[in-house]
């Protein structure tokens, strides 16, 4: 019996060391991660340092000067007279201004009723059923990664649909839920459609490149080859990162979240005629969109028949929600789950409820984001920051790649890719210029850096609803449990990103149409 117990120490002692050091190393991160005190109190921490930060260097006389403005502005103590008049004033404000709260808790009731009316389980049956099971991973990662395009909202769809997908097909649902978030968060800034925040950017671009030489633009689709070209690399990358290291090292699900693959419930007439009705409603509902946006004079385009920048665009989270309601009406009405006006409201507060949790936190998070930036100490972090860039003198690639890591670091305290941008572009981009680069190269420089941090900091408010969503399926996750799920894809994205503009830039490949490394 002891001979049998020494055997059985010494094969488990076998099987720790037969798994590959990443395994241990990311084990580690959960670990340390998972010590720290849960969200809420982390940003109260924050929060509090925030405060005393900003009062320090107050009292030091500290300011900093907003790059093409050349506005000096004093870094202002939170724990001043005016601070606390403002923290007392705001701090309804923080919250209900506090952009993700909106949208997560807006699209929750549309994207909660069609979960409870048991649409997506069923869509997802009845159309990926006879799917290889190594189709799906790409497909998630191809389908999040193009989703950007309906901004924010693709954090609230993309993530949970793929979890669910995994779990359909016996996969590990937390392995598929870390594909869904490194897809939409991680890869964000690729696409194969020129997006509103590609326009955002290259107005950005233009204007500081204006301080060195008035004549050149930077156009919104600058970029588009990279990142055209960047969904294919990334959607392969990602898939094998998931299925070569993240899944094998979570192994087989061991929760309490059940889904039958082969639920007899679609082989109901009724589900059946319940999806067809669906697919159809969806159909018309996307077709009268298209059929709006088709007319001339569009009320739904911007200036000069622009869509990149429209009412369509930004009212994308509006035209999501309905799109849901729409779908779930018709699929609960069919099933005959939703049977009066009580039935949808009864399911959309259960989605809220869901929420809950996110909402507390959401919180203490826009106090923390409100106070920094009050305090004007995000405009000193990124300005030091791109300063001590400039300080270096850096040339050729390498002063691209150091912009990178530079970027890296910045985004890690400034979640807003176009506010980070608006405060880093005044300095790269003239900086840069005078090196030679052309600005849309700095700009998809700053780009790949700035989306490959999106799921990693605690800063980024989307991040508390992914651990919410994470939690679902393992009760014990906490902050670590999701860093140490997304960073294998963060070092990848960033390592093949960083590979792809040195290849751009040594074969002389366009990022955009006509838009090389240097300029003319």
């Amino acid at each position: 019996m002891r001979k049998a117990g020494l055997q059985m120490s010494q094969s488990q002692s076998t099987m720790k060391q037969q798994r590959p050091k990443y395994m241990f190393l990311l084990d580690g991160v959960e670990r340390a991660g998972n010590k720290l005190p849960h969200p809420v109190l982390i940003f109260l921490y924050l929060t509090i340092f925030v405060m005393i930060a900003s009062w320090i260097l107050n009292l030091l006389g500290t300011s900093v000067i907003v790059p093409g403005k050349k506005e000096e502005l004093i870094v202002k103590s939170l724990l001043s007279a005016e601070g606390l008049q403002y923290m007392l004033s705001s701090t309804i404000g923080n919250f209900v201004e506090f952009k993700p709260l909106g949208i997560v808790v807006v699209l929750g009731l549309g994207v909660g009723l069609t979960e409870k009316v048991g649409l997506f389980e069923a869509a997802i049956k009845k159309t990926l059923i006879r799917a290889p099971k190594g189709f799906i991973t790409y497909a998630v990662f191809f389908i999040g990664i193009m989703s950007n395009i309906a901004a924010d909202s693709a954090y609230i769809i993309v993530p949970p649909m793929a979890a669910m997908i995994f779990h359909l097909f016996g996969r590990n649902p937390i392995a598929g839920l870390a594909a869904g978030i490194a897809a939409t968060g991680i890869g964000f800034s690729a696409n194969l459609v020129v997006s509103s925040f590609d326009a955002a950017l290259s107005g950005l671009s233009t204007q500081a490149a204006h301080t060195i030489d008035p004549k050149v633009i930077v156009h919104t689709v600058d970029n588009w080859y990279f990142m055209g070209i960047s969904v294919f690399v990334l959607t392969i990358v990602g898939a094998f990162v998931n299925n070569k290291f993240v899944e094998p090292r979570l192994g087989n699900y061991q929760g309490d979240v059940h889904i039958d693959l082969d639920d007899e419930t679609n082989k109901d007439p009724l589900v059946r005629k319940a999806i067809r009705n669906t697919f159809l409603s969806a159909i018309l509902f996307w077709g009268l969109i298209i059929l709006t946006l088709a007319v001339p004079h569009s009320p739904l385009r911007g200036e000069n028949g622009s869509i990149a920048a429209s009412p369509f665009m930004n009212g994308i989270n509006t035209i999501i929600l309905l799109f849901f309601i729409v779908i779930g009406l018709t699929y609960g009405i069919t099933v005959k789950k939703i049977k009066g006006i009580q039935d949808v409201v009864k399911m959309m507060g259960e989605s809220i409820k869901d929420l809950s949790g996110f909402i507390v936190l959401a919180f203490f998070i826009a106090q923390f984001i409100a106070y920094l930036s009050w305090s004007n100490l995000t405009v000193f972090t990124a300005v030091n920051g791109a300063e001590l860039l400039e300080s270096m003198h850096l040339t050729g690639l390498p002063a691209i790649i150091l912009l990178v890591l530079v970027t890296v670091l910045s985004s890690l305290f400034v979640t807003s890719g176009v506010g980070l941008w608006s405060l880093l572009a005044p300095i790269i981009v003239p900086m840069f210029m005078v090196l030679g680069f052309n600005p849309a190269y700095t700009q998809v420089a700053y780009r790949i850096a700035d989306s490959v941090t999106n799921m990693i900091t605690p800063l980024n408010p989307f991040v508390a609803v992914m651990l919410g969503f994470l939690i679902k399926y393992d009760k014990k996750a906490g902050l670590g449990t999701h860093i140490a799920l997304v960073l294998p894809y963060t070092i990848a994205f960033l390592v093949v990103w960083i590979i792809m503009l040195v290849v751009f830039a040594l074969l002389n490949i366009p990022i955009g149409p006509g838009v090389e490394m240097y300029l003319k």
